[in-house]
């Protein structure tokens, strides 16, 4: 054998004959298309030209194309590929999503910044109910309501009551929010500061000078006066916010950390976080900093069913579109819920759409269970609760409905009848 023929020629080892000849088959190439044994041409390199050791000359199983025709091929397919290939590849990239995401947090940081500030930088009174207990025709409540709409740009939305104590009734049950008690030396306001502090200072300080502009003394008493801890009345706020939060926080965190929990268990942990954060919220703002003074218990379970719905929403859309459930969990619960909820600014000093649309979203339901169990506790709303009630059992059962779609959960054995059977 020459020196040539000894660097060509290699000889396939016995094993490896069945899988070059799977290889032939399945490129067209082989014995049965005249091209003969691997022997013969030497192994197939990765660009179908000739294997490895041997010389460039040789003939590799793709015939006389060899190493210049694979090129050329390969070359060809690349320049059909064009922009087209490009985006293809782009699209099943991690930097797609990224550059969406870019684009997304920096529209949520607009729109965040615009909902707060837009509700909340300069409220502004529109009909504030307010009672009056007064004579029929009574020449110094009409001017003195006259002149406290010229002077708030508004109108009192006045509701007559024929005593004090069906007026402070109304108050209790928060249906008003201040009493205009007209008596022979002059006119007394009760303001209600727990039912809402923006709008009990906007009465105080403007009821002075109407009084002083229109002739009728006035005498302003706070009948239900914040706690001392809390004296402009934005811890409740603050710690339905926590609620609301970290009720979708959680449900992010069993998605990532926990995914593979069946749709029975994640609920079960989401009530199960729900309970211990809610007593965890309390714990800290009653026994902690002393804040507030807490009816532990039921404000305890109106942390935990704020955290529970919360959670539950995100799991709701998690399931509908999946990756992208935090959109529309944070628009619902944040962008809008939260700015609308009465807690930072009472609902009367909100835009008109935004007091109304408030008290049916999960924020609002819980600042006004909290603040009415604090406050108000004789006269607690089965409505806030109707609300949470009604999105939990909505977000439920869509996750319910359509578990199959939820990305989490364990994969279910397959049937016996179709195993396939040990090697």
């Amino acid at each position: 054998m020459s020196k040539e023929e000894d660097e060509t020629y290699r000889p396939t080892a016995p094993h490896d004959a069945p899988r070059d000849a799977s290889l032939g088959a399945h490129d067209g190439h082989g014995a049965h298309d005249g091209h003969g044994p691997q022997s013969e041409d030497g192994p197939r390199g990765e660009d179908g030209g000739p294997g490895e050791g041997q010389p460039r000359g040789a003939r590799g199983p793709r015939g006389a194309q060899g190493t210049h025709g694979g090129q050329g091929s390969h070359g060809a397919h690349a320049r059909q590929r064009g922009l087209g290939g490009a985006w293809a590849d782009f699209k099943d990239s991690p930097f797609l999503p990224a550059v969406v995401l870019v684009f997304i947090l920096a529209a949520a940081a607009g729109l965040f910044a615009g909902s707060y500030t837009y509700s909340m930088a300069n409220p502004t009174p529109h009909h504030i109910p307010t009672a009056l207990v007064a004579s029929s025709g009574s020449g110094e409540a009409k001017a003195f309501v006259a002149g406290m709409d010229k002077a708030l740009n508004t109108s009192l939305e006045v509701r007559p009551y024929a005593t004090e104590r069906a007026a402070r009734q109304a108050m209790e049950e928060q249906s008003v929010f201040a009493i205009l008690d007209v008596r022979p030396d002059g006119v007394h306001m009760d303001l209600a500061g727990a039912a809402g502090a923006s709008v009990a200072q906007v009465l105080a300080e403007t009821a002075p000078q109407v009084a002083k502009a229109v002739g009728v003394p006035v005498t302003i008493t706070d009948v239900k006066p914040l706690q001392q801890g809390d004296p402009r009345g934005l811890a409740l706020f603050y710690v339905s916010l926590a609620a609301v939060v970290l009720g979708f926080v959680g449900s992010i965190q069993l998605s990532v950390h926990a995914r593979t929990l069946n749709p029975l268990e994640r609920i079960a942990f989401t009530v199960a976080y729900s309970l211990l954060g809610g007593f965890t919220i309390a714990a800290v703002v009653d026994w902690g900093l002393g804040a507030v003074r807490l009816p532990f218990v039921e404000s305890w379970l109106i942390l935990a069913f704020t955290m529970f719905t919360s959670g539950m929403v995100f799991t709701m859309f998690n399931t509908l579109i999946g990756r992208w459930a935090m959109l529309p969990t944070w628009g619902l619960m944040v962008l809008l819920g939260n700015p609308s909820s009465g807690g930072a600014v009472s609902w009367p000093l909100l835009p008109s759409v935004l007091g109304h649309v408030g008290r049916w979203l999960p924020p609002g339901a819980s600042v006004n269970a909290q603040h009415t169990a604090v406050y108000f506790a004789d006269a607690q709303h089965a409505f806030p609760f109707l609300v949470l009630a009604g999105w939990s059992l909505l977000s439920c059962a869509v996750f319910w409905f359509w578990r199959h779609r939820h990305p989490g959960g364990r994969d279910r054995p397959a049937p016996a009848h179709g195993a396939t059977p040990a090697a």
